[in-house]
C-alpha cells in the first residue's frame, strides 16, 4: 500500500515514519524483542512469534503515542499536560513529559490499581483519583483543562497518538517481514489504527486481527452502525482495554485496514494469563494477553501461519495476579471445593482426609458447615479446598470419595 492508497484517512505511514524518527532514543522508547513461542505454536500448529512490550521501559506501547504527541507540542510552547487513563497511558504521558520537561496531571479511575498509580507518581505526574469509570474520569480531566493552557493528551483520538503506536507496526514488520498475521488488542482503537497503518503500508498481505474483551466489546456494534458505540459501562479484567468505546478517527482506520475483530472472553484471558506465566515465563496483563486469548479461542485460526500476537502490557496488579490465578486454576480443575455431606462424629475429617492424601492431593483450607437448613440433627458438611493436577485427578478424589460412602458435591464445577 502506499500513501496515495490511504487518502480520507488521518494518519498516513509518513506520519509514522516522522514518529520513528522522534523516537529515536532508547532511554524514551526501546526495541523489544521477540520471541519465539514452541508451546504456543503446538497449540495452535502455527509458528507463534511474541512480540514483548510488555517489556518496554513504562511496562506498555502507550510512551510511543505520547512522546509523539508531547515532544511537538512542548516545541510549539506547551508546558503542561493533563490526561485520563486507567493507567498504561498515565504512565506513558507522565514520563513522555518529564523527559520533555514539562508537568503532567493524570486523572485515573478511583479503582485504578495501586501498582499504576504508584508508578505514574514515580514518572513525576500528579495524579487525580475520580470517577468509577474510565469515561466518567474522562469527562472529569477533559474539563479540568477548560480555560487553562494546558493540552489534553487522548488516549486514542489523536493522529499524533496513533502515529506514535504505529511504530511499533512497523517495528514488528521488520522483526519479522514474512508475517502471516498479527493480533492486536483494542481498546479505543489507538494502537490497532497506528499499527495496522504501518502493516498494511508494509505488507499489505498481512492479516491483521483486532482483539476486545467480551465485556467491553464496542468494534462490531461500531462497524455495523457506522458511528462509534459507546457502552454506558464496562465489565473486564483487562482494564487496559476497557475504555468503552472507539472514535471516529480510529472507527475509519480499523474499517479500512483491519482484516477481522474477534471477542474474548475474561476466563479465557485469565487462561491465557496463566498460560504465558508457565509456558513463555512472562508477567502480562489482561489486556496485554487478550492477543494470546485469542489464539487459544475457537474464534480465530492461524494454523499453518506465522503469527505475531502483541503483548502489548505487563503492568499487572499483584492482588489481581492472585484473583486471575485462582480463577484460571480452578477452570483447569487444579483447585477443587469439595462439600462431602457426613454423620458429624469424631474421626471423619481423618477419614475423608486420609482418602484425598492417599491421591497425593493437597487440602489448601478445610472447615464444618453445621449451620445448614437441609442438614438434620447430627450431620454436617466438610468442605475442603484441594489442589490437584487437573481434571482426571478430579475426578479419581470424588470418585473415591463417592465409593467410601460419602455423598459430594463438587462446588467448583457447579460455579
Amino acid at each position: 500500500m502506499t500513501d496515495d492508497d490511504t487518502d480520507g484517512l488521518s494518519v498516513r505511514y509518513a506520519d509514522i515514519e516522522q514518529a520513528r524518527e522522534r523516537l529515536d532514543d532508547e532511554t524514551v522508547v526501546k526495541h523489544t524483542p521477540v520471541e519465539r513461542s514452541t508451546s504456543l505454536g503446538g497449540f495452535v500448529d502455527a509458528e507463534v512469534y511474541l512480540k514483548m512490550e510488555h517489556l518496554q521501559w513504562t511496562g506498555s506501547f502507550k510512551t510511543r503515542g505520547a512522546y509523539n504527541k508531547i515532544s511537538q507540542d512542548v516545541e510549539r510552547g506547551v508546558d503542561s499536560f493533563v490526561a485520563a487513563s486507567a493507567g498504561n497511558h498515565a504512565q506513558g504521558v507522565a514520563l513522555a513529559a518529564t523527559k520533555c520537561g514539562a508537568d503532567s496531571t493524570i486523572y485515573m479511575p478511583e479503582n485504578a490499581p495501586q501498582t499504576k498509580v504508584d508508578a505514574t507518581r514515580d514518572y513525576g505526574a500528579t495524579v487525580e483519583l475520580v470517577g468509577k469509570d474510565f469515561q466518567e474520569t474522562m469527562s472529569r480531566a477533559q474539563s479540568a483543562v477548560e480555560g487553562t493552557d494546558a493540552e489534553f493528551v487522548h488516549a486514542y483520538d489523536d493522529t499524533d497518538i496513533i502515529a506514535g503506536q504505529g511504530t511499533l507496526g512497523a517495528e514488528m514488520y521488520h522483526d519479522c517481514p514474512d508475517i502471516d498475521t498479527v493480533v492486536v488488542p483494542i481498546g479505543g482503537g489507538g494502537l490497532i489504527s497506528g499499527i495496522s497503518t504501518a502493516i498494511k503500508h508494509l505488507s499489505p498481505e498481512t492479516r491483521v486481527v483486532g482483539v476486545q474483551a467480551t465485556g467491553a466489546e464496542t468494534v462490531h456494534k461500531s462497524l455495523d452502525k457506522g458511528i462509534p458505540v459507546t457502552l454506558d459501562e464496562v465489565d473486564t479484567i483487562a482494564d487496559g482495554i476497557a475504555t468503552g468505546g472507539i472514535s471516529r478517527t480510529t472507527l475509519d482506520i480499523i474499517q479500512r485496514n483491519v482484516d477481522e475483530v474477534v471477542t474474548v472472553s475474561d476466563t479465557e484471558i485469565a487462561r491465557a494469563i496463566l498460560v504465558l506465566l508457565e509456558r513463555a515465563k512472562q508477567v502480562v496483563e489482561g489486556a496485554g494477553a487478550a492477543s494470546v486469548a485469542a489464539l487459544l479461542s475457537d474464534e480465530l485460526d492461524v494454523s499453518g501461519e506465522t503469527v505475531m500476537p502483541l503483548l502489548c502490557g505487563g503492568n499487572l496488579d499483584m492482588t489481581q495476579l492472585q484473583t486471575v490465578l485462582v480463577h484460571a486454576l480452578t477452570e483447569r480443575r487444579q483447585l477443587l471445593q469439595l462439600r462431602v455431606h457426613i454423620d458429624d462424629q469424631p474421626g471423619k475429617m481423618q477419614e475423608i482426609s486420609g482418602c484425598i492424601a492417599a491421591h497425593g492431593a493437597n487440602i489448601r483450607n478445610v472447615r464444618h458447615d453445621r449451620s445448614i437448613q437441609d442438614l438434620e440433627v447430627g450431620e454436617a458438611y466438610l468442605v475442603f479446598d484441594v489442589e490437584t493436577n487437573g481434571e482426571q485427578h478430579a475426578a479419581s478424589i470424588i470418585d473415591s470419595l463417592e465409593e467410601a460412602g460419602y455423598p459430594v458435591d463438587d462446588v467448583t464445577k457447579a460455579r
